[in-house]
């Protein structure tokens, strides 16, 4: 992955980032409000040595910080704790009060930092004033080289403690923002492992991962498909309108070997489009110039005509049992230069009808008398239709909805194909998502409409007031 594909997810995921992040503050505000508050205390001896000659002062400097490493661990040790605990009544023992302290000797020093951690800051300042004046009896007793001589080795506290004002543990402020950092980083984390996961496509790249078919046109998402289901007389100057006037042309050079004259639309799920992408594309088509006979192949769930605001009293079920002839049963739609065939009564064996000899005969034809048959197929997991009419007409496009399948069904869809030695043609992106981080940045989706005059805009400007004010 790339710079542009992090940026990617993250847009596309920002919501699990975002709930990550706050569920980590959420949690480091919690740990801070329920931790208890610490007090530390701090106290400060100096270790010296006595001599009054120079080199042995030098000596003796050199002696004490090569000692003083060794007195800052005594200081956790029984023999300066047991005295402590016995002086202040503190129901510990030495092992746990040596956890609450901590010695540090600065760097090229003869001085030994002592800190004292407690919740009660006031037994954090009894306890440090406690271990200094014991850490000074109990080195000078072990230093001691016999009873009738003092020990070398002085400590002196230079710095008493103090009682501490201020909790130095909890850190709301630290907390808060380590939570932000983890949660940022678990948040960009998950986001990245739910895009490794999901298998759903939403653009052309994710077909990409799929197979190598053709990609032969790219169609956008319009949430009013469903009310305006034919675009291209809705909206002939928009941007969809134009998407599938741009799949009319790349299927006209599309196997410029063989021209195929019939193709079956088809899809791997139902709902990804494939009826309203081959209604547009026939009309397309027909305002081309071209003769195209359209086909309502799906004989189970038929709803090419109710698109088109057709009639569906007898179709290709009646052509193909022997019960009405094609000049009976072709409907002209409009005034273009399209003829529809509907599905007719839906019968109980719709598969084998379809790959009879009689549709064989009628797909043969009706490539005779038109330059196109397109056919709208049944999507290819659920039923085997669209599969055995990949082996009648000349070929084969896959209608792809983003954010309805996955990759995994795609698949699935073209292998079924392949094992019958379908021709696929190409594939047909619908849905493309025209807002968020899937959206496929390279196709215009502006429309390029021809301008009107100015005073035509002023007047249809004028029209909406008035169509508002309900005059």
């Amino acid at each position: 992955m790339d710079l542009h594909d992090y940026l990617r997810v993250v847009r596309k995921r920002w919501r699990t980032i975002v709930a990550v992040t706050l569920a980590l503050v959420a949690v480091a505000a919690l740990v801070t409000l329920w931790s208890p508050k610490v007090y530390e205390a701090r106290t400060q001896v100096f270790v010296s040595t006595t001599s009054s000659d120079s080199s042995q002062l030098y000596q003796g400097n050199t002696f004490t910080q090569q000692r003083v490493k060794s007195y800052s661990d005594l200081i956790t040790t029984p023999t300066v704790l047991d005295p402590v605990i016995k002086e202040l009544g503190l129901k510990t023992d030495a092992d746990a009060l040596g956890k609450k302290i901590t010695a540090s000797v600065p760097l090229d020093t003869v001085l030994i930092d002592v800190m004292v951690d407690d919740t009660d800051p006031q037994q954090a300042a009894r306890i440090a004033d406690a271990v200094g004046k014991q850490f000074s009896q109990s080195v000078a007793e072990l230093e001691r080289v016999s009873n009738d001589k003092a020990s070398p080795v002085k400590v002196s506290v230079v710095r008493p403690p103090s009682t501490p004002d201020a909790p130095v543990s909890p850190k709301p402020l630290r907390n808060v923002a380590l939570g932000v950092v983890l949660g940022l980083m678990l948040g960009l984390g998950a986001a990245l492992l739910r895009d490794l996961l999901d298998t759903s496509i939403r653009g052309e790249r994710d077909i990409k991962d799929v197979t190598d078919e053709t990609v032969i046109g790219g169609i956008m998402y319009d949430a009013d498909s469903t009310k305006r289901p034919l675009i291209v007389q809705a909206d002939p100057h928009g941007p969809r309108a134009e998407a599938f006037r741009a799949l009319r042309t790349n299927l006209q050079f599309i196997d410029a070997a063989t021209h195929p004259r019939s193709m079956t639309f088809t899809s791997s799920l139902p709902g990804e489009g494939k009826t309203t992408t081959t209604a547009n594309l026939a009309i397309s088509m027909a305002a081309a110039g071209s003769r195209v006979c359209l086909v309502e192949g799906d004989l189970r769930r038929p709803r090419m005509l109710k698109y088109m605001g057709m009639e569906n009293s007898v179709g290709l079920t009646n052509v193909l049992i022997g019960q009405a002839d094609l000049d009976d049963v072709l409907q002209p739609f409009g005034g273009s230069n399209i003829q529809v065939l509907g599905a007719g009564q839906i019968p109980p064996n719709p598969s084998e009808l379809l790959g009879s000899e009689a549709m064989s005969r009628t797909v043969r034809e009706l490539e005779s008398r038109f330059d196109y048959v397109i056919i709208d197929a049944p999507p290819l997991l659920p039923v085997t239709d669209a599969a055995v009419l990949s082996t009648i007409t000349g070929g084969v496009v896959v209608v792809v909805g983003c954010d309805i399948v996955h990759k995994e069904q795609l698949t699935r869809g073209l292998e079924s194909l392949q094992a019958v030695n379908g021709n696929v043609l190409g594939l047909v992106v619908n849905r493309i998502p025209t807002k968020g981080a899937d959206a496929e940045t390279y196709y215009y989706r502006e429309g390029y409409a021809p301008q009107l005059p100015a005073r035509t805009r002023k007047e249809r400007a004028k029209d909406r007031r008035n169509e508002h004010a309900g005059v």
